[in-house]
């Protein structure tokens, strides 16, 4: 039997950085995830100058691949709207596995499938006894299945459903881009370029409007496609995956004894672009703050709109004079060739 005092269930994000904060202040912490680090994961990699804020993150240290956009491109129709901001691309197969070993947190690859009260603390697979215990494993997290899913039952008309394919490619173009309602799509599509020559585009959605409005989100894709195949991605082959989570709504009960649930788990994706990153890690470190101190495990700090944050950066830009903060792009370099190079072949 192993026993400590915080268990955390996920290594993403939102558990990396509760795991952080908690190491810190000398926490016995141990992490489970059901994969070992570094790991796959379909995600845009978009985050936001509040991510490096909260984590503490300096620019220029960061090891892996980090590009910085000095402003966004948004679409609708045939208006392009330039958005004088910072926001940063990162690759979640490195980036999450940095931030879990920068936590210092024990790490065992687990598949956490039971879940029982013991003693005042929990009794995890009858293998793993702790005090206190963190939800972090994303939309399907066992400790939502198990402690909180009556409580906080989804939403199904917050569900999003995704296709996306992050693939080896020379962008040419630096700034993300990002399309709204095209073809009547009830939410947005993007181009992400990453540093050194990596690519992610993508298409997301509410799925029961995609239903009622008989809209097959694989045919969006292909009009995405044949759209980047004329213009900012020509050459470049996909073969896009798909995953589903849900934007924020009412969200009752985040804790429940010494338990806790955060990002995805207690579903936190903003409710205008659906960005999830940045949700994970500041609910984290407030559950983290939460057993440290003692305090109330609220969530009202954590933002349910990517607007906000964009509206900070631009504001802060205005505020230096339109000075560039941030790390400029390095060329893609050895971004190899344009058929890109699919998930699971990572």
């Amino acid at each position: 039997m192993r026993s400590c005092e915080v268990l955390i269930v996920g290594g993403g994000p939102a558990g990396s950085s509760a795991a952080w904060k908690l190491r810190r202040a000398g926490a016995d912490v141990l992490v489970l995830d059901r994969e070992r680090f570094p790991r796959l994961k379909l995600c845009a990699g978009w985050i936001t100058p509040e991510v490096v804020r909260d984590l503490e993150i300096e620019l220029s240290d960061y090891p892996h691949r980090l590009l910085t956009f000095p402003r966004l491109r948004v679409h609708f129709g045939r208006l392009q709207v330039p958005l004088a901001c910072v926001q940063h691309s990162i690759r979640r197969f490195e980036f999450d596995a940095w931030l879990l070993e920068r936590s210092g947190a024990p790490v065992e690859q687990h598949n956490v499938r039971h879940i029982a009260a013991d003693a005042g603390g929990y009794l995890i697979d009858g293998a793993y006894r702790c005090r206190y215990l963190i939800g972090a494993g994303g939309t399907r997290c066992p400790v939502y299945r198990e402690l909180f899913r009556e409580l906080n039952p989804r939403a199904g008309e917050l569900q999003i459903v995704t296709l996306e394919h992050e693939i080896q490619y020379d962008w040419q173009d630096s700034d993300c881009h990002l399309w709204f309602f095209e073809h009547g799509l009830p939410g947005y599509s993007w181009y992400v370029p990453k540093e050194r020559g990596w690519l992610n585009v993508g298409i997301g959605a509410i799925a029961e409007r995609l239903k009622r409005r008989g809209l097959d989100i694989r045919e969006q894709w292909e009009q995405l496609a044949t759209m980047l195949g004329g213009s900012l991605a020509p050459g470049a082959c996909y073969d896009p995956g798909g995953y589903s989570y849900y934007l924020r709504g009412r969200v009752d009960v985040v804790r429940r004894d010494n338990a806790f649930i955060t990002g995805d788990a207690a579903g936190l994706a903003t409710r205008d672009l659906g960005e999830g990153i940045g949700p994970a890690i500041r609910s984290g470190l407030l559950a983290a703050e939460s057993i440290l101190a003692g305090k109330p495990y609220r969530l009202e700090d954590v933002t349910g709109l990517s607007i906000s944050s964009i509206a900070r950066s631009m504001l802060d830009r205005i505020g230096h004079g339109g000075v560039f903060h941030g790390r400029r792009p390095r060329a893609p370099g050895g971004g190899g060739p344009a058929h890109g190079v699919r998930h699971r072949d990572q």
